[in-house]
């Protein structure tokens, strides 16, 4: 497949929605909507005590509050740890002086552009900085053989922070 063009219906603050025009391998065009998004880290903090930090909040696109991991968009020309390192301090109010990259992973790759970034953050300690102005978030921590519980029984149904812990339970055996 190759693209031909790309038009931009809608600029927002973190995307743009595109109408891109592609040449398949058959030789037809088909249009398809895109989109473009900037890319996004997802943060597992786990404290000393075996807990891993979450957030609830209510999100419009499930029209429901959902447990997730602390996570956000990198700004531009931001690296995705350094936009972790200020997603944490931002959402839970805490740093962690030990970071490593699980992995990463398209989050709708069937029409959306954006990569999240997951890592793993450990040796919290409290560093807060200023929430969004538009974030209302609950922390809560919650110990790991609950939190696999939860997964187990469907009670965490945020893709990124599941996706996120699945790279945690291949890599490591802190869960």
């Amino acid at each position: 497949m190759k693209i031909e063009t790309i038009h931009t219906v809608h600029t927002g603050r973190t995307y743009t929605l595109e109408e891109v025009v592609v040449l398949l391998p058959n030789k037809n065009r088909k249009k398809y909507d895109r989109i473009n998004h900037r890319d996004s880290v997802t943060i597992i903090p786990v404290d000393d005590g075996g807990n891993i930090w979450f957030v609830r909040q209510f999100r419009f696109g499930s029209n429901s509050e959902l447990l997730e991991l602390p996570a956000g968009v990198m700004e531009t020309n931001e690296e995705p740890v350094e936009c972790a390192k200020r997603e944490i301090r931002e959402e839970i109010g805490m740093a962690a002086k030990v970071w490593r990259q699980l992995g990463s992973y398209y989050l709708a790759p069937g029409y959306c552009t954006e990569n999240n970034y997951a890592f793993l953050a450990q040796q919290l300690f409290a560093s807060p900085l200023n929430m969004d102005e538009d974030e209302f978030l609950k922390v809560e921590q919650i110990p790991i053989p609950k939190v696999l519980q939860m997964i187990a029984n469907g009670e965490i149904h945020d893709g990124k922070s599941l996706a996120a812990l699945g790279l945690l339970l291949q890599k490591d055996n802190i869960i």
